[in-house]
């Protein structure tokens, strides 16, 4: 079982990156899928959610309006389109899955299955 996610890079400010995530070993159409990022010195946090038939999504303060996270179930993928990068956006972005519900669950709580990580940089 397994998410391995693609498409982070180097970006000036204001540019744009998309993000793939792609599930191996099992289907994503039964799950919400979530994107996390961390900054080095800081925590972990929920950027964005998607429930399991892409009705509903939820998004960061922080990202809201520059961000947008869709999915392919029949590509088993999920994806972040970002936006109007900041500097405050580097750091490690990760996809996740919880495999216990099809909404997307409070305050992020409860993903059981991780990606490895793409690094996403925002410098001049």
């Amino acid at each position: 079982l397994q998410l391995v996610e693609s498409g982070g890079g180097l970006v000036q400010p204001g540019g744009s990156l998309t993000l793939s995530c792609v599930a191996s070993g099992f289907t994503l159409n039964n799950y919400a899928m979530s994107w996390f990022r961390q900054a080095p010195g800081k925590e972990r946090e929920g950027v964005s959610c998607i429930s399991a038939g892409g009705g509903s999504t939820n998004y960061a303060v922080s990202v809201e309006g520059r961000f947008t996270i869709s999915r392919d179930n029949a590509k088993n993928t999920v994806y972040l389109q970002m936006n109007s990068l900041k500097p405050e956006d580097t750091a490690v972005y990760y996809c996740a899955a919880i495999t216990l519900r099809r909404s997307c669950p409070p305050q992020y709580q409860g993903f059981n299955r991780w990606g490895q990580g793409t690094q996403v940089t925002v410098s001049s």
